[in-house]
């Protein structure tokens, strides 16, 4: 056999069912985090920074679980011992952070959930590389886009719905409410579970088997011996740019906030300068090599994927200060009127996933009329003009329309920029890119938590609003430069 076998709709389900605890878990955190922060005492301006421990563990975890995924074959399988190890971490987390006696201790265990649920997230993108072939890769993506939206509605509403049940939606200063307690505890059963399913309803082709597959060696051509010409040249140029940086900010005693960017720009090229140091292959190696010598689709996708999380993170850890403030009109975390806000806050998240699981229906039909990347600009947008609403409609209802255009945005997020670089990506690294690919998702997060800050306070009345504003033209921008990157040959498959 040379062609990997066609997998029934069920076989595709199973294999992605696991994403639905995932998102479960990662959708509790979007929507409750910074309300636990707040709630524990941290300032709305803080808050930014208190969040990077999410996206940088995403930058630390991922490469590293997919190289390790790439070359693991055992009783459980390739990819489905790194979804239970992950899955049994976030669990845990899942229970205790709700629980936090101080913020500290909150944002430590933030790190632990956020790391674990990239343990178990990174191994099924390559999952569904690993099992499909390149034909159904698309449809495997938007099954995952299906399921992060399912999980997510539920997660989102879960606060709100249990404060309808009757379950107390307020508590003293510094305590978390039982409504988002329950939640968390309902969250970390639903994840572990869910990936139990998978791990269990399927299996996975033995190395040598994948290595056999007519698509096994398409893509990239295989790296050339040691490190790639231009990491010396990159290294120095990103150290001197980062240490100027950091003199900066110390020097006109800017926000402290942007040393995450100026001393990440340090580190970045500090890593590259070790690279000519390192004799053979190895993790660390074939990381920085494969990175700088990733596709010409993979290099344009960067760009696209920036200002699609950049939006995305702004959202996150602002409309919870922005809804409150401005729909309900209060900062007071202990408040009935700001918990309100927050709650429906959680009903908004969970709206914009619904949307997103409905246009994971549609966005392949929706492909074959009009191509990969003029769907994506035209999804993009529409999210774009999602959140640049937010500075118009004054009542809470009306914001469920707003998350309509995030909604559809949201699904081809997830969905078409990795139909976009599937052919790229051969088998025996799949892993590998993956996580590189992450790293788009995680640098533009990390700019987020070190410069939004500072933009608020300076430039934008500390209005977390206008952050909201920043992430609908940033959504816009993203659909733009989709227009540059190749459009794979196997539309018709999309």
């Amino acid at each position: 056999m040379t062609r990997k076998p066609t997998l029934s709709f069920w076989q595709i389900w199973n294999m992605c069912f696991g994403f639905l605890g995932i998102q479960f878990g990662f959708a509790l955190q979007n929507a409750n985090v910074s309300r636990i922060f707040q709630t524990l005492g941290a300032p709305v301006d803080d808050i930014p920074m208190l969040w990077v421990a999410a996206p940088l563990t995403g930058l630390l975890v991922q490469p590293i679980v997919g190289y390790f995924s790439d070359r693991t074959w055992n009783g459980l399988g390739r990819r489905r011992p790194y979804f239970l190890a992950g899955a049994v971490l976030a669990t845990l987390a899942l229970l205790a952070m709700p629980n936090s006696p101080s913020l500290w201790i909150a944002a430590g265990l933030l790190w632990v959930l956020d790391a674990s649920i990239n343990i178990s997230m990174e191994p099924f993108r390559a999952f569904v590389g690993d099992q499909l072939p390149p034909a159904q890769r698309p449809t495997g993506y938007a099954m995952q886009s299906f399921f992060i939206g399912i999980g997510s509605v539920i997660a989102s509403l879960l606060p709100w719905l249990l404060a309808q049940a009757g379950v107390g939606n307020t508590a003293g200063p510094g305590q978390v409410p039982d409504t988002v307690r329950y939640a968390f505890y309902f969250g970390g059963a639903v994840l572990l579970l869910s990936i139990l399913w998978t791990v269990l309803s399927t299996r996975e082709y033995p190395p040598e088997a994948l290595d056999a597959f007519d698509d096994a060696h398409a893509g990239l051509a295989p790296s050339s011996e040691g490190p790639a010409p231009q990491t010396l040249g990159l290294g120095m140029a990103a150290l001197l740019i980062g240490a100027a940086g950091t003199a900066l900010v110390a020097w006109r005693a800017l926000d402290r906030q942007l040393y995450v960017l100026s001393l990440g720009i340090v580190v970045f090229g500090a890593l590259l300068l070790l690279r000519p140091l390192v004799r053979g292959g190895g993790m660390y190696a074939s990381i920085v090599d494969d990175l700088l010598r990733m596709p010409q689709a993979m290099r344009r996708l960067a760009v696209v994927q920036f200002f699609s999380w950049f939006a995305l993170f702004s959202m996150w850890i602002y409309t919870t200060g922005a809804v409150t403030a401005v729909h309900y009109g209060t900062s007071d975390a202990s408040s009935a009127a700001y918990n309100e806000g927050a709650n429906w806050v959680g009903v908004l998240f969970a709206a914009y996933n619904g949307f997103a699981a409905l246009a994971a229906v549609l966005i392949p039909p929706m492909v074959r009329r009009l191509g990969l990347r003029r769907s994506h600009l035209i999804n993009t947008c529409a999210g774009g003009a999602g959140l640049l609403s937010f500075l118009l409609i004054r009542d809470p209802q009306w914001l469920l329309l707003s998350m309509a255009g995030v909604g559809i945005a949201w699904a081809s997020i997830l969905s078409l920029p990795y139909a976009l670089l599937s052919d790229s990506l051969p088998a025996h690294k799949m892993g590998l890119y993956m996580g590189i690919f992450n790293f788009f998702i995680v640098i533009p997060q990390l700019v987020a938590a070190s410069i939004l800050g500072f933009l608020l306070k300076t430039f934008m009345g500390n209005a977390p609003l206008h952050a909201l504003a920043v992430g609908g033209v940033s959504l816009v921008l993203a659909g733009l430069f989709t227009l540059r990157v190749p459009e794979p040959h196997r539309e018709t498959h999309a």
